[in-house]
């Protein structure tokens, strides 16, 4: 009798079990490279959205989602190309939250997720090319483009007075189409470039390089390039030099680590990175503080919504599929429907599995435009006390 009672139960342990479902999403983030100080923030972002899911209670019944993390390295297109490969052919992921640098990003869409028919929602590739890549619908991001973010920049010198800089940037498709897009936007509003000039990651001298620049003049150096790399040389040799003194910095520049490592020498310089204020940002701070993560590191709140995204497109087509994420990914994201913040994913599920509709505000207060891009906004910042202090949002 008793061997026929733990039979039972164990049949009845199966039966309750056959329907779960573990569906796999991609976390595609540069773990070593040049932004290796951030990506540990917007992974765990990414998957604090997962978690959330998972707790809620009302996702389709039976399906876990659980993130599977590979290294882009930021740089190099054929690694970035071989992990997303794994990802799909080895684990079976659904969806991918990256990649996170603009050239690997094209590189793993072209590659690996168009043939496969795997959706990407990027939280940080932002490099204009991007949004005329062929994706078939697969694409999506939740940083905006550079091309406004060029628009921006140009618009923090004007309002500063500063009408002759030189540039530098990091040379790659991030580092070019963010160069085009703002010398166009400077230009066009009464700017001179002195000379803009391409930089290497991971050289040992940037003292080349910035004699260059140097020679040509400028009022500031802006610098367009990496805060773990190359960009960082730069503004060392500057400093170490008596080059420039002042720095204008692109959102590839944000991190602690760099005023950290460069302290006073930041003083007085500034830039712009995507970033948002509201509800929803209020409401990203506390779920990360809860979970101690650091959510004032760049991109981490576009890597939270870019996860949250997937899930709730899910949600909306009934099922954990690729199919599914990329037919509903833009309607969820934008209105009608009842606004949705972070740590209310649960509510979001309830409301479609009623047969209602959601418009998910997210941390980064969502919008997706044209092909799947985010509006967006940035936060105008400028150190101080070697901390990074807002200027205003725009």
């Amino acid at each position: 009798m008793k061997k026929m009672l733990l039979a039972s139960v164990a049949t009845a342990l199966v039966a309750g079990t056959a329907h779960a479902e573990d569906v796999k999403i991609g976390v595609i983030m540069g773990f070593t490279g040049p932004i290796e100080s951030l990506t540990p923030m917007m992974a765990a972002s990414a998957e604090l959205a997962l978690s959330e899911v998972n707790d809620s209670g009302t996702f389709l019944e039976g399906v876990t989602l659980s993130p599977v993390r590979t290294d882009s390295t930021c740089v190099d297109s054929a690694a970035a190309t071989a992990g997303a490969e794994r990802l799909v052919t080895t684990d079976g992921v659904v969806a991918i939250v990256g990649a996170d640098c603009s050239g690997v990003t094209g590189a793993v869409l072209s590659n690996v997720a168009v043939p496969n028919g795997i959706p990407m929602v990027s939280p940080s590739a932002t490099s204009p090319g991007l949004s005329t890549a062929e994706d078939d619908g697969l694409f999506f991001r939740t940083a905006p483009s550079d091309a406004r973010q060029g628009e921006v920049l140009s618009a923090i010198l004007a309002d500063r007075g500063i009408t002759s800089v030189a540039v530098t940037y990091t040379n790659n498709d991030y580092g070019k189409g963010l160069s085009d897009s703002f010398i166009s936007n400077f230009e066009a509003s009464g700017g001179t470039v002195t000379l803009n000039a391409p930089h290497e990651d991971n050289k040992a001298d940037y003292s080349a390089e910035i004699g260059a620049l140097a020679s040509a003049g400028g009022d500031i150096l802006v610098v367009l390039g990496y805060s773990d790399s190359g960009g960082k040389g730069m503004i060392q040799a500057a400093l170490d030099t008596g080059a420039f003194d002042t720095f204008m910095m692109g959102d590839g520049m944000y991190g602690d680590a760099l005023v950290a490592d460069l302290g006073s020498g930041m003083e007085g310089s500034f830039g712009a990175v995507p970033w948002s204020e509201g509800a929803g940002a209020e409401a990203f701070k506390a779920i990360t503080e809860a979970a101690d993560i650091n959510g004032e590191s760049s991109f981490t709140r576009e890597s939270y919504d870019a996860a949250a995204l997937i899930a709730l497109a899910m949600m909306a087509g009934g099922e954990a599929t690729s199919t599914a994420v990329k037919d509903n990914l833009m309607a969820v994201a934008n209105g009608p429907g009842e606004e949705i913040l972070p740590g209310e994913l649960g509510r979001a599920f309830q409301i479609l599995k009623d047969g209602g509709e959601v418009d998910y505000v997210g941390a980064t207060n969502v919008e997706l435009i044209g092909p799947g891009e985010a509006a967006g906004s940035y936060r105008y910042y400028e150190i101080k006390d070697s901390t990074y202090t807002t200027v205003d949002f725009r």
